[in-house]
């Protein structure tokens, strides 16, 4: 298969010219082969992945989180990523997320952070529950000792920046840190930084429409 034919499928669902100005998205390695035989999904390459794949005979790793520096041992193999702008495409790493709750996005805040009303007030312990399903090992603050929720913003990754940033009754994201807790308006989980975003992977093996290896990985945190 043509790499670059993967490449531009990918883009056709997130665009290049939509990520970040700060994101490396895009061809981290670029190899003088334009055909490649197998291709591995990661969410994060690392010096683990990189070696399944050189295990597995994978000849391209397609990943979510870019590469700021490249080692000089990873450049015997095509790896391409789709970070922030796939985080903002339709269908991608938040409306994921959403998705997999069972629930349907109804409107777009802050490019990144998606936003579901519900018609009928959820009770926060349910909510709690539904989240457990995905990350056992979430983590929340209730500043206000809210009962019950009918607004609830996404924003898969590292989104906690936004959650003040809406007028909504509950946050999702991962990485919530101690003083942004403190000041949280909505209820704010935490559901892991890998947790909320490696559903993701499945859209990548929808987009390119071919047979895949995926990278076993984990959350480095230990519970």
């Amino acid at each position: 298969m043509n790499k670059y034919d993967l490449s531009l499928k990918i883009e056709r669902f997130a665009p290049l010219n939509t990520q970040e100005k700060w994101d490396c998205s895009g061809w981290a390695v670029c190899t003088k082969k334009n055909e490649v035989n197998k291709v591995m999904l990661a969410l994060t390459i690392t010096d683990d992945v990189y070696r399944q794949a050189k295990e597995q005979g994978c000849d391209m790793i397609i990943s979510h989180h870019p590469l700021f520096y490249v080692p000089l041992e990873y450049r015997d193999i095509d790896m391409y990523c789709a970070h922030t702008n796939m985080d903002k495409a339709n269908g991608g790493t938040t409306d994921t997320l959403i998705k997999a709750l069972g629930l349907t996005p109804t409107e777009t805040a802050e490019e990144f952070v998606r936003i579901v009303r519900l018609d009928n007030p959820i009770a926060l312990e349910d909510f709690v529950q539904k989240l457990r399903k995905i990350s056992p090992h979430l983590i929340y603050v209730n500043n206000t000792n809210k009962k019950e929720i009918s607004s609830i913003g996404f924003c898969a990754g590292s989104g906690s920046e936004f959650m003040n940033s809406v007028d909504i009754d509950a946050f999702v994201t991962g990485d919530l840190k101690f003083h942004t807790a403190l000041e949280a308006k909505p209820v704010v989980f935490d559901i892991g930084h890998f947790e909320s975003e490696i559903l993701i992977l499945n859209v990548f093996k929808e987009i390119l429409g071919i047979d895949v290896v995926f990278a076993k990985e984990r959350s480095p945190f230990i519970y």
